[in-house]
Parts: C-alpha cells; structure tokens; sequence
C-alpha cells in the first residue's frame, strides 16, 4: 500500500503551501487608515525645517524702546472722590465736564498716596466714578504744574474674568481637543508677540517675518489641536500652498493700487518712530488675517473627503474629489462673506465718517484707506478660493495612497533526509523519489 503522507513528498509539500499561504499574512504590510503619507511627508519635513531656519535667522536680537519720556508714566490708582462743579464761561470753551478726583495710587513708586486731578473731558475721555480702578499718565514737567491725568479704566480684571469664562467654556464642550486648542492658541500669542512684532520692529522685512511667522503657528496650532495624522497633514500641506499663493496676490494687488501701509495717526507714528516698510508690514497683516480663515476651510474640506472616503470605500479619487468639492463651494460662501464682514466691521467708524462727509462714491472707492480694505479683502478671499480646490484634491489623493506592499520570498522547503532503510524493503511497490544513491 502507498504513503500518502511520507515526509518529504510532494503531498506534503502541498499541504505546506496552503498552510502557508502568503494572502493570510498580508496584512503585515496594510497601512492603517490614518497615517501620514510619505509623499506628504516630502512637503512636510523641508517646510518645518525651513520654518525654524526662518526663526532662527530672523529671531529679533534687540530692539530699542520709542522715546516716550514725553508722554509721560503710566500708574495705576482707584478713585475715592469725584467732586464736580458747574464750569465758568472761560472753562466751558475748553472742556465738557468741571471736577476734581481724587485717585489713590496703587502702583509706581507713590504707591498708596492720594492725588488730585481733573474730571476727564472731551472726546473718548473716561467717564469715572468712586472705587473705579483707573490708569492715569505721571508727568513730572508739566507745564500747567498737574502731574496727574486720568487717561482710562483698567480693564484688567474684567478681561481676565472673561478669558477665564472662555477657556471654560471650550474645555467643557471640546474637553482634551479644546484643552489642547486653548494651548495652541497661547502659543500663538505667544509667537505673534515674542517674534513677529519684535522682529518687525527690529528692522526685517514684514513679509518674510509674516511667512515664517504663519508657518510657525500653521504646524503648531494644527497638530496640537488635531493631532498628528492624515486628516491634519492634508490640511497644513494645503494651508501652505495657500498661504504662498496669498502672498503673491497681495503683493501684486498693493503694488497694483500702490499702496504704502500709512492709514492714520498710529501708522504714521509708527513709521516715523522705527525703520519699517510700511507696505510690508501691510502685506503682513493681509496673510495673518487670512490665516485663520485658510486653515478652517483646509481642516474642514480634508476632514469631509477622510469621511466620504470611509463610508464610500470603492469611490476612487475623481469622485471623492467631486463630493469634496460640493461641500467646500457651499462652505466656501459662507466663509468668503464672513471674511468680508470681518473687515467690513473693523471699518465701521470709517466708513460712517466717509459717509457724513457725503463724498462722491468714487472718490471714497480710491482713498487709499478704503481701496487697502478692498485689497485686503480681495487677495484674502482670493486664496481662501485657491485653498479650497488644492486641499480637497490632495485628500482625495492621499485618502486612497497604499504603498506597494513587498512580496514574502516563497522559500523551498528544506527536505528532510530520509532514514536508510533495510534492502529488499522497498516502497510497497511504489518507486522511491529519491535516488538509489540516497537509499544506501
């Protein structure tokens, strides 16, 4: 009778192969659903490294204060006393409001002395009452012999109040993601006011302190809020391609309008008190601005092709590019008008005064203070239209990338050396597989 189950036999070898088989073991090399795709990662790595580069390089090395001698200390003081009087002919052509306060200091070196100023008058001027906290300006050389003027309230403890209520309102709602998006948002701050306005009045070029400045914050807030995966590299890869494309259109549209940065009084201050390119400086606050609406739109359109993608898993590239792209012109609409009216409302007083003057529409429509919102306007929607095409077709891309897995080498198997066996034992007829040399 046959062995069908010799060692070493074909049979058997058969038996090995289906046991073995290499399908099973396949998913050694499956990628998982979120990682980050390698061809990302060559964008990703040279603008992180040129982003430190960048800070590095441009990293403010000392900047001098403004002379400000002439305005004077501000102190801190809490009124105890307003005493006011009726106003004398010769006062009334001067000032709205006749009294006298009376502030305790709370800070400087006079911390805790009583002093006598002037009720606040005029246009803006605070109006105070007893136990007010008030900032006022110490100017030991005045002329009219008054040292003490009040010049506002101290709204510290009002806004810390509210900061606190903020903070936890998104940490209830978002919990660890909107503990981690408070901390992102103070590491902004904390770029904007340790590196970009330093180095700006340090003497470089607002555009190029802006760029590093936006890229910073970019890779900061976004994976620290959402978190190093695919999701969010798509969207720092096309927050990036839409930032540079701003850029290039801002410039463009404010060489074009030939506009210089010199709005009103601050920027005319400003300009006379430090070296700074002006025009520079408002390209600059044109890509900030249009930062935080880029990166909305760019999490938003990589997270909506990431879900289609998983709930449609046969749909191929053009086709999540298409769904992508019927969510973001719908999202994109909406956000276009809310860029709009962002600048529209930092106008407001603008445009009310514009409108008293009753100017003739197209004379208002050139003054270089309206055609800057236009232009920030403009090149800001611009490339928040751009970031829309170029994120979702990266997320199609990159939502369906796999690399090549690598075959397993399939290896003989190794054959064991049979047993001599007895002559004149045979096989029970059947012929051995082997040589006789092997069968001794």
């Amino acid at each position: 009778m046959a062995r069908c189950c010799a060692p070493g036999r074909p049979g058997d070898r058969k038996l090995t192969d289906v046991n073995h088989d290499p399908v099973k073991h396949s998913h050694s090399h499956a990628v998982p659903d979120d990682a980050v795709p390698r061809a990302a990662l060559w964008i990703l790595v040279p603008a992180a490294v040129a982003t430190i580069l960048g800070l590095v390089l441009l990293w403010p090395q000392g900047v001098e204060d403004a002379q400000t001698d002439e305005y004077g200390t501000e102190v801190d003081g809490r009124v105890i006393a307003v005493a006011e009087t009726e106003c004398t002919p010769e006062e009334a052509e001067v000032v709205t409001v006749c009294g006298e306060v009376v502030v305790r200091l709370t800070s400087g070196d006079r911390s805790g002395e009583e002093v006598v100023t002037d009720i606040p008058s005029g246009p803006g001027a605070p109006v105070v009452a007893v136990g007010d906290d008030v900032i006022l300006i110490y100017t030991p050389e005045a002329v009219s012999g008054q040292q003490f003027h009040v010049i506002d309230h101290d709204r510290a403890g009002a806004l810390w109040a509210l900061v606190i209520a903020f903070a936890l309102a998104v940490v209830a709602f978002g919990r660890w993601k909107g503990l981690r998006s408070l901390v992102s948002l103070g590491l902004t701050f904390a770029i904007v006011l340790l590196f970009m306005v330093p180095a700006v009045l340090d003497g470089s070029s607002p555009v190029m302190v802006a760029i590093v400045g936006a890229a910073a914050i970019m890779l900061v807030s976004l994976y620290l809020s959402h978190g190093w995966n695919r999701t969010t590299t798509v969207a720092v890869v096309g927050t990036l391609a839409s930032l540079v494309l701003t850029v290039l259109l801002a410039e463009a549209a404010v060489n074009l309008a030939e506009l210089n940065g010199v709005l009103d009084e601050n920027t005319t201050n400003l300009s006379l008190q430090y070296p700074i390119d002006m025009s520079g400086l408002l390209l600059a606050g044109i890509l900030i601005g249009a930062l935080g609406v880029i990166d909305d739109v760019t999490v938003s359109q990589a997270a909506t092709v990431d879900e289609v993608a998983k709930a449609n898993p046969s749909w191929g590239h053009a086709r999540l590019f298409k769904s992508g792209m019927r969510v973001g012109r719908d999202h994109l609409t909406s956000v276009v008008n809310t860029l709009v009216l962002a600048y529209a409302g930092a106008s407001l007083p603008l445009l009310v005064l514009i409108a008293a003057a009753n100017r003739p529409l197209e004379q208002v429509l050139t003054s270089q203070t309206i055609a800057t919102e236009i232009v920030r306007s403009v090149a800001g929607t611009l490339g928040l239209i751009a970031a829309v095409p170029i994120t979702t077709w990266l997320a199609a891309y990159l939502v369906r990338w796999r690399p090549k897995p690598k075959e397993p080498e399939e290896k003989e198997p190794k054959r064991p050396r049979p047993k001599p066996q007895p002559e004149g034992s045979g096989w029970d007829g059947e012929e051995s597989p082997y040589p006789p040399s092997h069968l001794g």
